[in-house]
């Protein structure tokens, strides 16, 4: 079955056609302002059997890999406040695709659903029971197609069983999050109703104090619009640094002294430390520690900073193999209890993967 992965990000478009795992077409169009052409172009040039969408929220609803009709569609619109960068462009995809191609299925495979089995007490905020029923106020958790495959990849690269132990999966780039893993399923992870949650990432603050925010909005005039704007594309990196909040930016900064960008690579350095301990304690121990994403895959030293933190716990890393890493790698330092991975960010084969599923479970 040849899959077509569509991946609609916030300004991007990815398209790209798999026979199993191998990539048999693709077009990465860096701006995409959601005109139906080029997906029109790609299936008319290269066709497929099954057509499956990146969605970023599923809500409470869509749980796992879903053939999308009508009501599937109004549902994920109905959450476009939740993710309201990502899950209009992603509806555009998939109306597209439908439109294009009605007779091919279109598979949504939603980030939130490698959370949905999150237990109770990581799943649940400590916020009136009446409301969490009336609104399915919960941690939904993103990043969830990424995940899904680096925690798989990462245990094949290094030897270890799939779909067993503990493993820590780290997502790191421009959003980022972590996510704890016991034999397959996801024990608690640092996105939560949205994915303004958790670490701070490169425009996006992460988990703030909710007084804070109040006493923004109710003793300094904040407008509440613009507050969650500023949260969410002034903040993080870039607002602590005064650069494009791109680690590579800060970095560099850093490098040539600017105090403000040390200031802020050590407090996002602080926020993956505090965040990585609190996901071990959670696991009650680690034995895979797998990095994935931009920053992830391509920055040794955050990968070091994480490693260090986490030797108490067993971790620890080769450093000529963690400076040398390209691609997929094992860089776990040579009797270190705890292995170590880095995983290329292959969410078109996750898609893929699940998009067969449902197609041929819906069949039979």
């Amino acid at each position: 079955m040849r899959v077509l992965a569509v991946n609609a990000g916030s300004s991007s478009l990815k398209l790209v056609l798999l026979d199993g795992d191998d990539v048999v077409a693709h077009e990465h169009l860096e701006r995409w302002e959601g005109e139906p052409e080029p997906i029109r172009r790609f299936l008319d040039e290269h066709g497929a059997d099954a057509i499956g969408h990146r969605v970023v929220h599923g809500g409470n609803r869509i749980v796992t890999a879903t053939v999308a009709d009508d009501d599937v569609v109004d549902y994920l619109a109905s959450l476009t406040e939740l993710a309201p960068l990502h899950q209009p462009r992603a509806l555009g995809g998939l109306r597209t695709a439908r439109s294009i191609a009605p007779g091919t299925p279109s598979v949504v495979c939603v980030d939130t659903a490698f959370h949905a089995g999150l237990p109770p007490a990581a799943a649940t905020y400590a916020l009136p029971r009446e409301w969490n029923r009336k609104w399915s106020l919960r941690r939904y958790g993103f990043h969830g197609l990424s995940h899904s495959y680096a925690v798989v990849r990462g245990a094949d690269l290094t030897g270890l069983p799939p779909r067993q132990g503990r493993v820590l999966s780290c997502h790191l780039g421009a959003g980022a999050s972590m996510a704890a893993v016991r034999d397959g399923r996801c024990a608690d992870t640092t996105m939560g109703f949205t994915p303004e949650e958790g670490l701070v990432m490169n425009t996006r603050s992460g988990t703030v104090d909710p007084g804070l925010i109040g006493y923004l909005i109710n003793t300094k005039g904040v407008a509440p619009q613009e507050l969650f704007d500023v949260l969410a594309k002034r903040s993080g990196l870039a607002g602590l640094s005064g650069t494009s909040g791109d680690l590579r930016d800060v970095l560099t900064a850093r490098s040539e002294g600017d105090g403000d960008a040390a200031v802020a690579f050590d407090v996002y350095r602080r926020s993956l430390v505090r965040y990585a301990g609190a996901m071990v304690a959670v696991l009650g121990g680690l034995d895979l520690l797998v990095f994935t994403g931009g920053t992830g895959e391509h920055q040794p030293p955050v990968r070091a900073a994480v490693c260090e933190a986490l030797s108490f716990a067993g971790a620890a890393l080769d450093p000529e193999r963690n400076e040398a890493a390209s691609g997929d790698a094992d860089i776990t330092a040579v009797g270190a209890p705890v292995r170590t991975a880095v995983v290329q960010a292959r969410e078109d084969l996750e898609i893929a993967r699940q998009t067969r599923a449902a197609v041929r479970a819906r069949r039979s």
